[in-house]
């Protein structure tokens, strides 16, 4: 009995040498365990919060793509309405009301009808009212479905330039595409319905002012002069000139859109940062687009596309063997010059002239632009 106490008495001294020889050891051993399971804990929570956080990512990631789908296919969808509906409709319009307002048959047929009954005075004077009013017709087209074609443009651009701030503000209050609050469609087709202002209302004043300025430069413009290509371009581009020069700047606002559908107190900027009751999401669109087509921006695409059209016009005129290619008595190229006019007021879909603005470089570019500025959101 007594050796088995002696034998506890000597292990427990042992332990207690080994304690006090190691136990700063066996301390500093279990804080690095305690460490290590602790930066463990921690790391797990900050594995599986990373996970939770790539879930979440690919959740709207998934659901951006949805949205810029749906985008995508709404602004096609407006794309589609201008192109198989707006211009061609606006365009059609257009056309009649031209050919109504400015009917050149008048014109032939009394002058058919009287080629041995009419005097020669009377001749002249009815030749000189053809060469007038040919021109007319023929520039007044030129102008009309350059400004129409780039103006249904910008409406389809604004719209879906509207279109994506509206997703974009709505969607930081709720993730989904369908309870964006979008433009409504009746203002959709209201804004686009604009399109038919240049005929229904602004051609009157349209033909009053360009008769004025083809009277200003043909006026020295003797029938018996000769005409080539050179003289045709420069004698339409001078008409153009006298024409654009006429009142205040960008001239082709008064004639685009309707007076009491600006507001000079609230630009594009400005209905970013201040929201008006009385102002609807109509008017905020008609804005934008007086404040587009008041822009040097614009104002470039316009010279450009003006100039593009003319030099298709006069090649067109001056290829056909009645044309003026190696120069021919302007008298002759009267007839050629009314007929061009219906061939600038093709449809759409068979419009070389309107082709020819969309592939312009300056236009593509401008139309890039415009979708893409957002402006703030």
């Amino acid at each position: 009995m007594l050796r088995v106490r002696k034998i506890d008495v000597g292990c427990v001294l042992l332990r207690r040498g080994f304690w006090r020889r190691h136990k700063k050891k066996i301390f500093v051993t279990l804080g690095v365990v305690g460490s290590g399971y602790a930066v463990y804990r921690l790391y797990d929570a900050h594995k599986r919060r990373l996970y939770e956080l790539q879930i979440q990512l690919a959740h709207e990631r998934e659901n951006d793509e949805k949205i810029k789908a749906q985008l995508q296919e709404h602004f096609e969808s407006i794309q589609r309405i201008a192109d198989a509906s707006t211009l061609p409709h606006a365009m059609h319009y257009l056309s009649s009301r031209l050919n109504e307002e400015l009917d050149l048959a008048v014109l032939t047929e009394r002058l058919k009808q009287g080629k041995d009954t009419l005097t020669l005075p009377e001749k002249l004077d009815l030749w000189d009212r053809l060469k007038v009013l040919s021109f007319t017709k023929m520039v007044l087209s030129l102008w009309s479905v350059t400004l129409l074609s780039l103006f249904v443009r910008v409406q389809v651009n604004i719209l879906g330039r509207q279109l994506y701030i509206d997703i974009a503000r709505s969607h930081e209050n709720s993730p989904l595409f369908e309870e964006a609050n979008f433009i409504d469609q009746d203002d959709e087709q209201k804004f686009l319905a604009r399109a038919d202002f240049l005929a229904r209302h602004g051609l009157p004043a349209l033909m009053t002012n360009m008769e004025a300025a083809v009277v200003e430069i043909l006026k020295t413009k003797q029938l018996k002069d000769t005409f080539n290509s050179s003289t045709l371009h420069e004698t339409i581009m001078q008409i153009l000139e006298t024409f654009m020069s006429m009142g205040k700047p960008h001239p082709w606002v008064d004639y685009l859109m309707p007076e009491d559908a600006r507001f000079p107190g609230l630009t594009a900027s400005s209905s970013n940062n201040l929201i008006l009751s009385d102002v609807t999401k109509f008017d905020q669109l008609m804005t934008e687009a007086q404040t587009v087509l008041s822009s040097d921006e614009f104002t470039n695409v316009v010279e450009v596309s003006l100039k593009t059209v003319a030099s298709a016009v006069v090649k067109d005129v001056c290829d056909h063997p009645s044309g003026a290619s190696t120069g021919t008595p302007l008298v002759k190229l009267v007839p050629r010059v009314a007929q061009v006019s219906q061939l600038i007021l093709d449809e759409p879909s068979e419009n070389q002239f309107i082709q020819l603005i969309r592939n312009i470089h300056d236009v593509e570019l401008f139309f890039t632009i415009l979708y893409t500025n957002t402006t703030t959101v």
